[in-house]
């Protein structure tokens, strides 16, 4: 079960861990929220049959705001075999302009460096002031429909 917010629209400390159809009852909540959600299903479903089993979404996407810009996400690298992503998956130039074009918002690669202290996962449990925050875990097991 996915926790509520805090007063500050962010979800409580820790990873927490959902089902796709939890995750897109919980998110889904307008027209620009599902559009968002069309492209990072798309995005699960391609890091799936490359054999990764665990992503984390993270941003505004997974807080109280009513129109996020786009989704943060990061995968496991663990179990993926790279011939078999999309290319652009593994495009992080221009700032990721492909990943956004295709997807509609970022994926990076969960064990990568993010900066000198943290990699992705743990730098998407911290919020701009440093303070510890939520993200979201999902499992993939099956296609996500």
């Amino acid at each position: 079960m996915i926790p509520s917010f805090r007063r500050n629209g962010t979800l409580p400390p820790g990873i927490h861990w959902t089902t796709w159809e939890e995750f897109v009852h919980r998110f889904g909540g307008n027209a620009h929220r599902r559009a968002l959600l069309m492209g990072l299903k798309a995005a699960l479903n391609n890091l799936r049959q490359a054999g990764c089993k665990e992503a984390y979404i993270d941003g505004s996407f997974v807080t109280s705001k009513e129109e996020p810009q786009d989704f943060d996400a990061c995968w496991s690298k663990v179990g993926v075999e790279p011939e078999k992503l999309d290319p652009v998956l593994l495009d992080f130039s221009q700032e990721r302009a492909a990943q956004k074009a295709k997807y509609g918002g970022e994926l990076f690669i969960a064990q990568a460096a993010a900066s000198e202290q943290h990699v992705f996962l743990g730098f998407f449990q911290r919020d701009r002031r440093n303070q510890r925050k939520g993200i979201i875990g999902i499992e993939l097991i099956e296609e996500l429909l």
